[in-house]
């Protein structure tokens, strides 16, 4: 195979995994700190992933212009509703236009978790391909497992129960 059909297969595989969603878990001895990050929400409070320590953290890269990344937000709304109490759900908005942009977008879509401002270089930071791609993070700051694309409600749950389960018996920092 010659370089450039290598590099146009490369390229295909990545699109077809954004558009069908995938995920991809790190081994049960690999999981990697996720990077932190202080970012206002909505409102203007500042929220820090270092204060969410101790309870799992759903974190979910995505713009307003990400068409997928509207059909993720009923799934998040539910995730964040059962879970409640025990996890905490995250949207990280990457607009360029920030809270101007975002709030209103929120609001009409009805986002039940909280969103919070942040950019692209965060997003690349966590290694993310494309929007949207969540990130499951255990209660103890490590990543759980990562989901570019479309997450399906199933796999995002047994994702969250497994660093529920992670969690257990671990201190928070």
């Amino acid at each position: 195979m010659s370089a450039s059909a290598g590099r146009l297969a490369g390229v295909w595989l990545l699109g077809a995994a954004l558009a069908l969603g995938c995920r991809v878990e790190e081994g049960a001895a690999d999981h990697p700190p996720a990077p932190g990050w202080t970012l206002e929400d909505l409102a203007g409070v500042p929220v820090s992933l270092a204060d969410l320590r101790g309870r799992p953290v759903v974190v979910d890269f995505w713009a307003t212009w990400c068409a997928p990344c509207e059909f993720q937000i009923p799934v998040l709304n539910e995730l964040h509703e059962r879970y409640r109490d025990r996890v905490e759900v995250i949207g990280i908005a990457v607009d360029a236009g920030g809270r101007e942009a975002v709030a209103p977008y929120a609001a009409e879509q009805g986002i039940a978790y909280r969103v919070v401002i942040g950019d692209e270089e965060l997003a690349q930071r966590y290694g993310a391909l494309g929007f949207p791609t969540l990130y499951v993070i255990r209660a103890d700051g490590a990543i759980e497992s990562s989901h570019v694309g479309l997450a399906e409600p199933e796999e995002l749950e047994a994702a969250v129960e497994a660093a529920l389960r992670a969690g257990r018996g671990a201190p928070a920092d």
